[in-house]
């Protein structure tokens, strides 16, 4: 059996669309059980529980329940970022979030469209689920605002990681 932590507001969220419980279990084989605060509980085999768990910790990161369950393909990954424990400064942590979501979600819509990974940026975190490629494509852009670049020179970079990705998908065969 297997827990994982869920903000209450996603838990709502869950307990009032029962769909998105059932597709869970559906696609992992796996019994979810939801408390009444904060804490999901999985049971089933150990590869459908560790999916079921990574769906639902990306879920409670603020993904919608589709493009979490990318995370039952092996193919794809989930990485988040605790800005809480690099910045210690609320009003920094709210600059640094701004930054990445940019003026009307746009730095935070290119990232995505050049990386194809997917960003939510939510409570304190931001974490992505991609291929191993869009991830470090896209930290490349996050990194860089986090360490207080400017947008010019986070596109620079993602770009950079991006072009080098395709040239080594090339020359593999790809």
């Amino acid at each position: 059996m297997q827990q994982v932590y869920i903000p209450k507001e996603r838990v709502k969220k869950l307990k009032a669309e029962k769909e998105l419980v059932a597709t869970v279990e559906k696609r992992t084989r796996c019994k979810i059980k939801i408390d009444d605060e904060d804490i999901v509980e999985i049971s089933g085999e150990a590869y459908g529980e560790f999916n079921a768990k990574s769906v639902l910790q990306a879920f409670g990161r603020g993904f919608e329940m589709e493009t979490a369950l990318k995370l039952c393909d092996d193919n794809y990954y989930f990485n988040s970022i605790d800005l809480e424990q690099i910045f210690g400064s609320e009003k920094r942590l709210q600059q640094v979030k701004a930054r990445i979501i940019g003026e009307s979600g746009k730095t935070k819509r290119y990232i995505e469209s050049v990386s194809m990974a997917k960003i939510s940026v939510y409570g304190n975190t931001v974490s992505l689920i991609g291929t191993i490629e869009e991830i470090t494509e896209a930290k490349a852009a996050i990194d860089t605002l986090i360490e207080g670049g400017t947008h010019k020179l986070a596109y620079i970079r993602m770009e950079a990681a991006h072009r080098k990705n395709k040239e080594a998908m090339h020359k593999a065969g790809f």
